[in-house]
């Protein structure tokens, strides 16, 4: 939040949004929380992936207006989340 505000003129509270990726294909979408620069998220997002080398978390601002700005992404490789599984191990109960 710090960096996105650099572009603006003093401190801005956002309204952000997190996007869910699987291998650069979108899976899920978390709700906007309104003017926070702290937002808590406790969605859950359920895909059947295979084969699937990474995840991707963006977190956007909505705007009203136009498209909404980037902020922020992670990109976590699924062999780093789970470096001891088995080629026959999956992601249940994660």
């Amino acid at each position: 939040s710090l960096r996105h505000s650099l572009f603006r003129k003093g401190y801005q509270l956002l309204d952000p949004y997190v996007t869910v990726s699987v291998d650069q294909v979108r899976v899920g979408q978390t709700s906007t929380k309104q003017k926070t620069n702290k937002p808590t998220y406790n969605e859950e997002f359920s895909a059947t992936v295979t084969e699937g080398q990474q995840l991707e978390l963006s977190v956007f601002h909505d705007t009203p207006i136009g498209y909404d700005d980037f902020v922020a992404n992670c990109t976590l490789h699924f062999q780093d989340l789970l470096p001891s599984a088995g080629p026959g191990d999956g992601f249940e109960g994660w």
